[in-house]
């Protein structure tokens, strides 16, 4: 049997194989003699530094905009937290709200350096977003009244208008009296049909005790409203009634009261029977009479 050798090339191959060694030595070589490194750079060392600078300014910028924003706000009401974001220190804050629990008021930012003692850096700081109130930062002048309740002088009752037929214009003229409230003087007496006594003053809304006297002065009621007075001591449940301020309820127990005690002694007893309204005596006792 014959043995076939390894060894053993064509021509072809042996031509690739000696190319193929002179490849390898030309590469060889070329790596052992010829420097690949790179050239070496220069560096701008000014347009460097002007780069810096340009990153540096961005970096400050974006700090700036992560801060927190101010916005104008009262200085009386800076909470701990507040405070803290502000930059001020502890024992600042607390002096502001130990002066604020006295119920006193920071009115200038003179006064909040003056009670809380920040440092000046501060102060300039914070106070260009101070804002108080309008009534502190712009006051309206108080008005100067030169009438006084008790100013005018009483006229006699010759002199007086008749509190029945008196205008609205005429009204007007008291001090303490507007179109408002002589309006409420008209529209009262239109509606029950004329006063029955100037007592009856008291039940239009809002007139002050001291405004009616000041009518006093230059009216009276010269013609009031004819009534028929009723008998405490006689009237029925109906009749009763008819009288303002006096509804069923209360009627039954003015009657329940006068049966117990076998009749008033005069009007003012009625305060002691239930429910009876006090305050509202005055008027009932003028269509009243307890003989």
């Amino acid at each position: 049997m014959q043995i076939k050798s390894y060894f053993e090339f064509t021509k072809q191959q042996r031509n690739g194989i000696f190319l193929l060694l002179i490849l390898i030595i030309t590469l060889q070589c070329i790596y052992a003699f010829v420097d690949f490194s790179s050239e070496e750079i220069t560096t701008d060392l000014k347009e460097l530094q002007l780069f810096q600078n340009e990153i540096d300014s961005l970096k400050l910028v974006e700090i700036e905009n992560h801060k927190p924003k101010i916005y104008p706000f009262n200085p009386n009401f800076i909470t701990d937290y507040k405070g803290y974001t502000l930059g001020m220190s502890s024992e600042e804050i607390n002096r502001l709200l130990a002066f604020r629990a006295k119920d006193k008021w920071i009115n200038s930012p003179e006064q909040f350096q003056q009670v809380t003692k920040v440092s000046d850096s501060i102060f300039n700081k914070i106070s260009p977003f101070f804002k108080f109130p309008e009534w502190v930062t712009n006051p309206k002048p108080k008005k100067q009244y030169t009438k006084t309740f008790n100013s005018n002088k009483p006229k006699s009752e010759d002199e007086k208008i008749d509190l029945n037929v008196a205008t609205s214009v005429q009204l007007q003229k008291v001090y303490g009296i507007g179109e408002y409230y002589a309006n409420s003087i008209v529209n009262y007496r239109t509606k029950q049909n004329g006063f029955v006594s100037i007592v009856e003053l008291n039940q239009v809304y809002g007139l002050k005790p001291e405004t009616i006297e000041e009518l006093k002065k230059s009216f009276s009621l010269k013609t009031p409203k004819a009534i028929n007075k009723i008998n405490l001591n006689t009237a029925s449940k109906a009749e009763l009634v008819t009288i303002r301020f006096i509804d069923y309820e209360i009627a039954h127990n003015i009657l329940e009261y006068r049966a117990l005690h076998e009749g008033y002694k005069n009007i003012e007893e009625l305060t002691k029977v239930k429910d009876f309204p006090v305050k509202k005596l005055e008027i009932i006792k003028l269509y009243l009479q307890s003989n």
